[in-house]
């Protein structure tokens, strides 16, 4: 099923559309530290710009793109992110991807995928009314 799922799915890498594309219309001009190559094209849109994009490696996800990097993608500034970053900073974590819509997504107390249960009322709350 490997190539029929590059053709007909977007959300686990790079169409067979994207791909070809970028081979004969793009120049790759770097990589992140997550493995996403950037790319951008050889000809300029109407505007006078260039077209720049990501192939990630492995699953389409956005918040996987680094600051610095989705700052050259959207045309933030011109240059190419490593000549210009600032040394790393000893507090900086590593990226953590999103979870939202997983198993791994938090769940509160008392929401339906963990059973619908919450704490008992203490009774400190006291409802508003007009008149009072």
């Amino acid at each position: 099923m490997g190539i029929l799922s590059k053709i007909f799915t977007w959300w686990d890498g790079a169409t067979v559309g994207t791909a070809l594309f970028s081979a004969l219309k793009g120049e790759q001009v770097g990589t992140d530290a997550q493995g996403n190559k950037y790319y951008r094209s050889n000809v300029k849109t109407p505007d006078g710009r260039q077209k720049r994009w990501v192939i990630y490696n492995g699953a389409n996800d956005s918040s996987r793109v680094p600051p610095e990097w989705h700052g050259w993608l959207h045309h933030s500034y011109d240059e190419l992110p490593e000549s210009h970053l600032p040394p790393a900073k000893i507090w900086e974590t590593e990226h953590t991807p999103n979870v939202t819509g997983t198993a791994a997504a938090y769940r509160p107390q008392g929401a339906l995928e963990r059973g619908g249960r919450r704490a008992a009322a203490t009774g400190d709350y006291e409802a508003w009314t007009p008149d009072s």
